[in-house]
């Protein structure tokens, strides 16, 4: 029998815990209009910067399932109201819409019943095809909040965006927000609630097109940045705060049987210390100076993004709430300090969660995938939260 869960009928904490395994089952005939968006959202190339097409599908979609104020902004973000019984607050529900992939990738999405590959489809299109899907899905269970829902799909969150739309949103609004929710496609055992600090960027060296045999180390730029490699993991790093340093990317050289004149390290510095994240980008530095004076070679480091460590604590009405339901849902969490979104919500001093709608792999490689057959849960466990932040079970004292 269908569960009632119209506004009014779900303000009891253990109501809707023990309601979110049979809304799981509610949900999971729905899962074939998530995919429907996610084919239609997934396969419009949105690389940062460049999220126009997936934009006006978006504005579209809202528009369709009748959210009020449907509108995007300079940033190209996309945002629109679902109006709640009462309206005295709002919560805020995002998912960014850019991916790494360029628009010469291919787009095209895989379906299979338990596989659904395809260029970004855990990283976000699946995040941002859930947004677009929950006023249906709210209105086929019957689901009110007395709060208003503001969906936003934002822009300009990975890479050099710098979660700039998102910032830029929440710079403009004039709406009180109650709380934030980020949602991403994986993993569905993810619950961050506090961000890390972090500093990501690009080292570059260029050597001199003629080759100067008196030169140390310019006979390759693959020679050079591998002295500036080794600098880096000689960098000492505290073991508390927690503090690492990612080598993530290594590009260099034309051919096999030519000297490589340019070659590009991608990085990234975290740590839930500010201070250490500004000590080790002056490491980096001073590393990037010695080998250059070494070298004589061209080197340069350009930073695409910097985030404040914060969030929540622990024991927030927020995240405790959320652990019950994960095990109300015996899901198992997993607390990893966010790099998404969430470091916006964090500067703008909101109460915000990022959670993950099901589980995935091969992120931001060319076979990236979900398993389609959790989804279901993913959209349970979010909307138990609506109904949980609506219902004010999450709220600081």
């Amino acid at each position: 029998m269908k569960t009632d869960l119209s506004s009014g009928n779900h303000k009891d904490l253990h109501t809707i815990l023990s309601g979110a395994t049979g809304l799981a089952e509610q949900i999971k005939p729905l899962r074939q209009l998530v995919l429907a968006n996610l084919i239609m959202l997934g396969e419009a190339p949105a690389p940062t910067f460049q999220e126009e097409r997936r934009m006006q599908l978006l504005i579209d979609r809202f528009s369709e399932v009748g959210l009020q104020n449907v509108a995007n902004d300079e940033t190209s973000n996309v945002y629109g109201l679902l109006d709640g019984t009462e309206g005295n607050s709002n919560m805020l529900v995002s998912a960014h819409m850019d991916t790494v992939y360029p628009e010469s990738a291919d787009h095209t999405i895989s379906v299979q019943p338990d596989l659904v590959t395809g260029a970004g489809v855990a990283d976000n299109s699946l995040g941002l095809a859930v947004v677009a899907s929950l006023p249906d899905i709210l209105h086929k269970l019957n689901i009110r909040f007395k709060n208003n829902l503001i969906l936003i799909g934002t822009s300009r969150s990975v890479g050099r965006g710098n979660s700039e739309g998102l910032r830029s949103f929440l710079n403009n609004n004039t709406l009180p927000i109650q709380t934030g929710i980020c949602v991403e496609g994986v993993q569905l055992d993810r619950l961050s609630h506090a961000s890390i600090g972090i500093i990501r960027g690009e080292i570059l060296v260029r050597t001199p097109e003629e080759l100067d045999w008196n030169g140390f180390g310019n006979t390759s730029a693959i020679l050079t940045l591998n002295e500036i490699i080794n600098k880096i993991t000689d960098i000492p790093l505290p073991r508390r705060p927690r503090s690492s340093i990612i080598l993530g990317q290594v590009r260099g050289g034309a051919a096999i049987n030519k000297r490589a004149t340019k070659a590009r390290l991608g990085f990234e510095a975290r740590s839930e210390s500010a201070e250490i994240v500004a000590e080790i980008e002056q490491s980096l530095h001073d590393a990037v100076a010695e080998v250059a004076a070494k070298t004589g070679d061209n080197i340069e480091i350009d930073i695409l993004s910097v985030r404040k460590p914060g969030g929540i604590p622990f024991s927030h009405p927020l995240v405790r709430t959320s652990r019950k339901l994960f095990e109300a849902l015996q899901i198992n969490p997993r607390y990893e300090p966010s790099t998404s979104d969430l470091a916006a919500f964090i500067d703008y001093n909101i109460p915000a969660l990022t959670m993950g709608i099901t589980m995935g792999s091969n992120l931001q490689m060319e076979d990236e995938n979900i398993n389609p057959t959790h989804i279901h849960i993913g959209v349970a466990k979010l909307i138990s939260m609506l109904m949980a932040i609506d219902g004010g079970h999450c709220n600081a004292e």
